[in-house]
């Protein structure tokens, strides 16, 4: 019988190029994505821009080590910011050490939050682990709740309401580099983001990322085949403090002040918020939803108070529609991308896309007049909505608004299954088509 293909003897050249094409590949993205980092301060040129990227990069640490937790091992934490605020609040104290003549340069200052963090980790993460799923998250926000109150107990560490301040300029220097100036700062978070992500990638393809995953799916099988399950949440848990600390140590060097709050719930949630409507499923998740919350919180707010409800409402919306979150969106087109038919939804997606925006102008503006109304906001009733100006005393705007609601939700009634049928065939195995 014939055979077809290559030799026996080039099959394990051809595995070896193949895995050397891989890990060039690999090698490529971060290459890029440090190239990208390099070069986004000198593109993105508006006057905000640099201190809203020295968020993101915060963010995007802090929300990658949540993910170690959530999307890798399964814990759903409701106290996570508390590494992050111990580690800014060890980085800080070691900030005001470093202004009084201890060396310790600024560049440094980063891994010292980790290591608090990792501490403070490894400590609580004694009885946290011991236990998953709601035990695990009840746990959580119990610690949350314990550093609340130890907040105002120990004022001399955590300097009580007021918090505490520190100053970076006065830190000794590193091959006489300063960190006076926004840009400056940028490029510290950015290196720092790199090798924070790095290093958390690198664990998740490690034999421990992989058997959380496994004790995330199936615990008893894990535990059956060998391996604690106890142990791996307390090595993830550890590992997701370290990196939530070192998000915490940026937060104190770019913005020279810890406060409470920064441990507190409302840290733990936004963090939760991130990771959700980016993508729990992905490692690149996260990123995307750092980045979208960051951008809302710094930009949204700027013209309406209500920015937060708007965040709850993509919260909710991810949730209940998109669970798999942005990323997990984007990977689900992996297979009609492959196959070449992505041009086949762009009319469906485009339809519907214009429908949901009519929409959600809609439903815009109906809050934005009821807010008004019920604050009184405006004594004249005149409200600024999309560029133009409203009364919200007269009856057309409300029944424009209105019509606009009804009108994108029946046409995406309409709309909906086509796009989904289109989705479906675009996905449907098959060769690949032009």
């Amino acid at each position: 019988m014939k055979t077809t293909g290559a030799p026996a003897a080039a099959r394990p050249l051809a595995v070896a190029g193949v895995a050397r094409a891989g890990v060039l590949r690999g090698y490529g993205v971060w290459l890029a994505a440090a190239g990208v980092l390099i070069v986004l301060p000198w593109v993105v040129r508006a006057g905000a821009a640099v201190p809203i990227m020295n968020q993101m990069g915060i963010a995007i640490v802090f929300a990658l080590s949540f993910n170690m937790l959530l999307g890798q091992g399964g814990m759903l934490s409701f106290g996570h910011a508390v590494y992050f605020g111990l580690g800014g609040f060890l980085a800080a104290h070691a900030l005001n050490l470093a202004g009084r003549g201890l060396y310790l340069p600024v560049p440094l200052l980063p891994l010292v939050g980790g290591l608090g963090g990792l501490a403070f980790a490894a400590l609580f993460g004694t009885f946290s682990t011991s236990r998953a799923g709601t035990v695990f998250s009840m746990v959580s926000l119990a610690v949350a709740e314990l550093m609340a109150a130890s907040s105002l107990i120990f004022d001399r560490f955590f300097g009580g309401e007021e918090g505490i301040t520190t100053n970076r300029a006065k830190a000794p220097l590193l091959l006489g580099l300063e960190f006076t100036r926004d840009r400056q700062v940028y490029y510290l978070i950015a290196f720092w983001v790199l090798v924070a992500a790095a290093a958390m990638y690198a664990f998740s393809r490690t034999p421990i990322g992989r058997i959380a995953n496994a004790v995330r799916d199936n615990p008893e099988r894990a535990e059956f085949v060998g391996y604690s399950q106890r142990r791996v949440r307390y090595i993830s848990f550890c590992a997701a403090g370290l990196f939530a600390g070192i998000a915490g140590g940026l937060f104190a060097l770019n913005y020279e002040i810890l406060t409470a709050e920064n441990m507190g719930l409302n840290a733990s949630g936004a963090v939760l918020l991130m990771t959700y409507i980016g993508g729990v499923g992905s490692f690149v998740g996260p990123v995307f939803g750092a980045i979208i919350f960051t951008f809302l919180q710094s930009m949204l707010s700027d013209y309406t108070g209500m920015w937060l409800l708007y965040v709850g409402i993509l919260f909710l919306a991810t949730v209940l529609w998109v669970p798999v979150g942005l990323a997990g969106l984007l990977m689900l087109h992996a297979p009609a991308w492959h196959r070449r038919r992505l041009g086949r939804l762009v009319g469906p997606y485009l339809v519907a896309g214009i429908l949901g925006f009519v929409a959600a102008v809609g439903v815009i503006g109906l809050l934005e007049m009821i807010h008004t109304v019920l604050i009184a906001e405006s004594p004249t009733g005149l409200k600024r909505l999309f560029w133009t100006t409203v009364n919200v005393r007269a009856v057309t705007p409300w029944l424009t608004f209105a019509a606009l609601v009804a009108a994108g939700a029946l046409g995406l009634r309409w709309a909906g299954p086509r796009a989904a049928a289109a989705f479906a065939e675009a996905n449907r195995p098959g060769s690949a088509t032009a």
